[in-house]
């Protein structure tokens, strides 16, 4: 289980090819989770593909040092959830769009597929309720123990 104090090392390496100038840039940097999923859904294998798809509502338990950035949000509100799939493999560039095999092998980036080079999960949910630091949400197909790495309120663009 990952420890939501924990931090996850990112790192990044760029060089143009052999035939031009080296150019190596790194880009370092820490992506400190501010919460943790706490699901009924405890296997990938148990859980949705998609939220619509049947998942339970969970709770996001967010970290005493994040618990300031809830101020302003309310239940009802839609916010994207953005976590780390940590089960997830990263040295996947290609599958079957929705694990069937019967349709022809897609790049990871033109699929949903939670194995890929930088497993970023993108969860659309309402909150339910709120509890001090905590957040019911749904529904949301993370399994218990996924770490989350931000959020952000949904925007709605009014038509004029």
């Amino acid at each position: 289980m990952i420890d939501p104090e924990e931090t996850l090392e990112v790192a990044i390496k760029k060089e143009d090819g052999p035939t031009r100038t080296k150019l190596e840039t790194r880009v370092h940097g820490r992506i400190r989770p501010i919460g943790v999923i706490r699901s009924t859904l405890k296997e990938r294998s148990g859980a949705p593909k998609q939220g619509y798809e049947g998942a339970p509502d969970a709770w996001l338990d967010i970290t005493e040092s994040a618990a300031d950035g809830l101020d302003g949000l309310s239940a009802g509100d839609e916010i994207l959830v953005l976590t780390w799939l940590h089960k997830s493999r990263r040295d996947v560039l290609k599958v079957h769009p929705r694990s069937d095999s019967h349709r022809p092998l897609s790049g990871v980036f033109a699929t949903r597929s939670p194995d890929r080079p930088n497993p970023i999960g993108l969860h659309r949910v309402i909150i339910k309720r709120i509890v001090k630091n905590r957040l019911r949400i749904g529904p949301i197909e993370a399994i218990d123990g996924t770490p989350v790495i931000d959020i952000k309120p949904v925007l709605f663009v009014a038509d004029f």
